[in-house]
Order: structure tokens, then C-alpha cells, then sequence
């Protein structure tokens, strides 16, 4: 849940910090308007490739986490059920 909320906080930072570049560099833009416009939108695309880049980094890393714990309760579950089995055998042979 940590590893998520700090994802979110870089996000959110990248977001702003695009943000906030654009508005400076178009208030001090030496170039024209059409080539200033066309910085802003290369530096979009390459925010938004950032961010599906980290969002699909995310996701991986919460896919084999969920593969992990599967794991483990399966097999918590075959040492529970073998548990029990071993103690109906040792009940069923004492009486």
C-alpha cells in the first residue's frame, strides 16, 4: 500500500513539475509560438511515456506480489489440511 502511495506522489510530482516547466518555458520562450507549442507538446508525450512506463512498473510489481501471497496461502493450506489429516490418522489409531 506504501509502495503505491509513493508511486502516486512521484506522479504527482512529475505531473506538477511538467506542469510548471511549460508555463516557464512559454513565458520565456525565444521561439516562435508554432515551435514553442510543438516543445510543449514533445515534453507531454514524453511525461505521458513516463508515466504509463511507471504505471506498468506498478502494476508488474503488485501482479508478483499477488503471485506471492497466492503462494504462500496455498501453501499455508497444504500444511494446514496435511495437519489435520496427521491428527485424524492419530485420533482414528488411538480409539
Amino acid at each position: 500500500m506504501e509502495n503505491s502511495n509513493s508511486t502516486l506522489r512521484v506522479i504527482g510530482a512529475l505531473v506538477i513539475g511538467a506542469v510548471a516547466g511549460a508555463a516557464i518555458g512559454v513565458l520565456f520562450a525565444p521561439d516562435k509560438g508554432s515551435r514553442t507549442r510543438r516543445k510543449i507538446a514533445d515534453g507531454v508525450s514524453d511525461l505521458t511515456d513516463d508515466i504509463k512506463s511507471k504505471l506498468k512498473r506498478e502494476a508488474r510489481d503488485l501482479r508478483k506480489q499477488a503471485e506471492d501471497l497466492e503462494s504462500m496461502a496455498e501453501e499455508k493450506l497444504d500444511d494446514l489440511t496435511n495437519n489435520i489429516k496427521h491428527k485424524a490418522e492419530s485420533f482414528k489409531n488411538n480409539h
